[in-house]
């Protein structure tokens, strides 16, 4: 064999071996190993959970863990930024790091615009949406007064008088005030974090479109109807939502 075609061999074996690597990185994923301070984040919420710790409670002096762990006082440092991120703990003057109670809502809020989410996470959260306020009746019967009632009312009289230019916001204020009733905090915070969301799918819509059942209806059924009634009514009221996501 001679010497041009023992190259040409060699050069079209060494293209075939990398071509293959390559088609191999593509198919499996580089093992990731967890860097010190994603060990160091996981250690602190075992201990937090192992301890009971209570809103209020100091956690040890950064020398301390670091000693404890067996690493540098840098990486216990950046495993404790991780969870004040998460909301678990904050900085207290004269006592260092204490674990406070967990806001669960905070880091939603800060993301939850339709502007810097992707049409399929908008889909999952509006659909959520509609899932809890298809569950709110158990909570409005039980925590509704004659006040709340009329002030539900005069929001549901006040639409019908105007036109659809103020539907969106009709239906904030209509559905604001349901979550209101039920008196959850956690409901009426997460209510406002899908304003948002809520406005811009509604936005995308072309004729407005009403559900068999309208809010003066489900007023009357508060009043004067029954739990299981009200429940149908609300799925009536919702079901053009329910449509529109289909096809979102």
């Amino acid at each position: 064999m001679d010497k041009i075609n023992k190259i040409d061999i060699f050069v079209d074996f060494n293209i075939k071996v990398t071509m293959g690597i390559n088609g191999l990185t593509n198919d499996l994923q580089k093992i990731t190993a967890p860097t010190m301070a994603d060990i160091v984040e996981v250690r602190l919420i075992e201990f937090l959970k192992k301890k009971a710790f209570k809103a209020g409670d100091a956690l040890p002096k950064e020398m301390e863990m670091a000693e404890a762990l067996g690493v540098s006082r840098n990486v216990v440092r950046e495993g404790l930024s991780r969870l004040k991120m998460l909301g678990l703990i904050e900085s207290r003057k004269k006592r260092g790091m204490v674990f406070v109670n967990p806001d669960i809502l905070g880091s939603f809020e800060k993301i939850l615009d339709p502007l810097i989410i992707d049409d399929a996470t908008i889909k999952d959260i509006f659909e959520l949406r509609l899932v809890l306020e298809m569950g709110l009746g158990k909570l409005l019967f039980q925590n509704k007064t004659e006040k709340d009632v009329a002030d539900l009312e005069k929001i549901a009289k006040d639409q019908d008088l105007e036109d659809d230019s103020f539907r969106i916001k009709h239906e904030i204020d209509f559905h604001g005030k349901l979550y209101e009733i039920t008196a959850n905090d956690t409901l009426k915070r997460f209510q406002k974090m899908l304003l948002p969301i809520f406005g811009y799918v509604t936005s995308l819509e072309g004729k407005p479109t009403r559900g068999k059942t309208s809010h003066l209806d489900l007023v009357e059924i508060l009043k004067n109807g029954t739990l299981e009634e009200f429940n149908k009514g609300m799925e009536e009221h919702l079901q053009p939502h329910f449509d529109r996501i289909k096809k979102f």
